[in-house]
């Protein structure tokens, strides 16, 4: 018998969705870290980059706190090195395997969101690169702009598949 049970992806035969203007897909689990700190946005890609992090994407998640996703897995190894850098500065928290990300693309992609949630999703005012906390019905996601017509939702893992649900139901509406 392992000692650990196998990793089962939170969204194991969810397909990506596609319709008249939308697109919507599970995205690789890969990395999650949640960065705590007094560091601001450059001092911390200068960071990611000395731990050979430098594709990860890093999305503002409160007052002194950071989301550093990729797609790649990192090993106990590359998340003490990046705990290295910022040693003084910043603490580092993997939530890898807790939390799941979802992509909503499409020119009908803002829409759809406005279903679910009280973020004014206008261009003008959630720009790319934005992040908010809020909920899509009664789930709390972090949603962030990641292009004109691009979303990135970030979910706690137990409600992934309701949310991946919620949405598919609001883009078939």
């Amino acid at each position: 018998m392992p000692e650990r049970p196998e990793h089962k992806p939170a969204l194991t035969g969810k397909e990506t969705v596609k319709g008249s203007g939308i697109r919507m897909e599970p995205l690789p689990e890969g990395h999650l870290l949640h960065v705590l700190g007094a560091i601001d946005g450059d001092s911390l890609a200068n960071a990611l980059s000395a731990a050979g992090l430098a594709t990860s994407a890093v999305r503002p998640a409160g007052y002194q706190q950071w989301y550093i996703t990729g797609e790649e897995s990192l090993p106990p190894s590359r998340i003490a090195l990046l705990a290295d850098h910022l040693r003084g500065r910043g603490f580092v928290c993997d939530q890898s395997h807790g939390r799941i990300r979802i992509a909503l693309s499409g020119p009908r992609a803002a829409e759809l969101l406005s279903q679910g949630t009280a973020v004014d999703l206008d261009p003008a005012v959630f720009s790319v690169g934005q992040s908010a906390v809020t909920l899509f019905g009664h789930v709390s996601v972090q949603l962030t702009r990641t292009q004109a017509t691009r979303f990135e939702l970030t979910v706690l893992r137990s409600f992934a598949e309701d949310l991946y649900e919620m949405l598919e139901h609001t883009a078939a509406a």
